[in-house]
This record gives C-alpha cells, structure tokens and sequence, in this order.
C-alpha cells in the first residue's frame, strides 16, 4: 500500500494480475465474512489489515484466448501485431453494457472471497449460434468487477467503510476499458498507479525506514509514502460513467 500512498483508514487497494489481491485498513478489529485475514500492524504500524481477493481474474481471460479464440482472429491480432487480448478488448468496448445478453460468474478457479470454496465453479449463460468471442471476454470482465463489487459491499455493510479505491499491477496498468467497466460497477473512481514497479518501491521505501532519518532515510513509513509514492503525481482516476 505505501508505494500508492494508501497509509490511512477507509482505502482499498485491488492488485490485479492472474488473481486479485484486496488490501484494506482500518482503525477497528471486525467481522468480516469471507475476508482472508485482519492482522495488526500487519501493513502499517496502528492499524488494521485486512486482505480479501479473488481467485482468478487474468488467469480466466488467458484461459479463454488460449482456448476460446478462432483462428481468424489470430492473425488478424498478429497482422496487426497486437496480442489477442487487445484485440478482443478493441472489439469488446464496441458492445454497450447488457447488450450480448450474456451474464458470466467469475468462479471459475472457485471462490477466495466471500464465499471461500475453492469447489466452486464458473458459468457463462445466454450464449446463442450469433455470439462473438468479444462478447464471451466482455462477460468475463463483468463477472470479476461484480466479483470486485460483492467484496467492496461486504467490507462496507460489516463497518470497514471503503472510501477510496486504488489499483495496481499488470492489468490495471494495460487495460483502462476494464477498469472503466470496474469503475461502473462499484459506482467509483478507481485510481490507477502509474508506477509499474510498486512492489519495487515499497521495498526501496520500507528500507529506507529501516535505515532511519539518520542514514538519509525517513522516520516512518507514512513520511516515506507521502514523499515517494505515485498515489498525487502518478496516478490517473478511472470515473464511474453510471449515475
């Protein structure tokens, strides 16, 4: 969190790759189902952490363009030389939200919050002969911001309030269509670290702790953040276009 600038109560912070890490802080130990685990102390001094995430996100898309793609829209990636994903995230962003009629569930590598069942399964339904791969992937990108969604209101209705919603990693990073579609569904802004290298810098900023004001470094982790992270200058808000 530090690396975003997240040393506070009330803010969220999704890492998102092959599964989604959900990082939170709060002043209060509570109850919430399905969360991994609250530890104190166990992100910043005073306060506690809690994690939640969600077992497969670019882990089922990867799995679709492995599995799910025609041939003709591979090279139709590769004489453009862009990766299917971009492709199938151009053609996907033509559809309005609803519009296939598909409706996804993101369980496809079972359910790490809040249901914690890793038994569990994925599902796609309303597919006709006339649905498109872009419609199928969009569904799939659906079904993990509403997996996002049920997370953030299970946080909120056990009295750890989510104010704020920060984001990072590879797909954060490259896909802005899907955190719009995010930004919708939570009915949020989600900030976007520009740094590509957060894991990086939160080590560089924890050892610069370590090291002391004495050595060049800071006296704690909040003065390291609110000099070094990307959360004011190098991030950019998806805004949620829902009303």
């Amino acid at each position: 969190l530090p690396p975003t600038g997240l040393t506070e109560k009330g803010k969220m912070l999704m890492i998102m790759g092959t599964s989604t890490c959900d990082i939170m802080l709060h002043d209060e130990e509570l109850i919430v189902p399905g969360m991994c685990g609250v530890v104190e102390d166990g992100v910043i001094p005073g306060l506690m952490g809690y994690e939640a995430g969600q077992s497969c996100v670019g882990d089922h898309f990867n799995w679709f363009v492995d599995n799910c793609v025609p041939e003709d829209y591979k090279r139709e990636a590769d004489a453009r030389g862009i990766s299917l994903h971009v492709l199938l995230t151009e053609k996907a962003s033509k559809f309005k939200p609803g519009e296939s009629g598909l409706l996804a569930l993101d369980w496809w590598n079972g359910n790490r919050s809040v249901l914690v069942d890793t038994n569990l399964t994925g599902m796609m339904m309303g597919m006709t002969l006339t649905t498109k791969p872009e419609e199928m992937y969009r569904a799939l990108v659906e079904a993990t911001a509403y997996g996002a969604r049920m997370i953030v209101d299970t946080f909120n209705k056990s009295g750890v309030k989510i104010e704020e919603i920060y984001a990072c990693g590879g797909i954060a990073q490259k896909n802005a269509f899907m955190m719009q579609i995010y930004a919708d569904v939570l009915g949020r802004e989600i900030r976007v670290a520009r740094s590509t290298q957060t894991p990086a810098l939160g080590s560089a900023m924890f050892g610069a702790v370590a090291a002391g004001r004495a050595f060049g470094g800071y006296g704690s982790i909040a003065d390291a953040a609110d000099r070094k992270s990307t959360r004011q200058n190098s991030s950019h808000p998806q805004q949620s276009r829902m009303p």
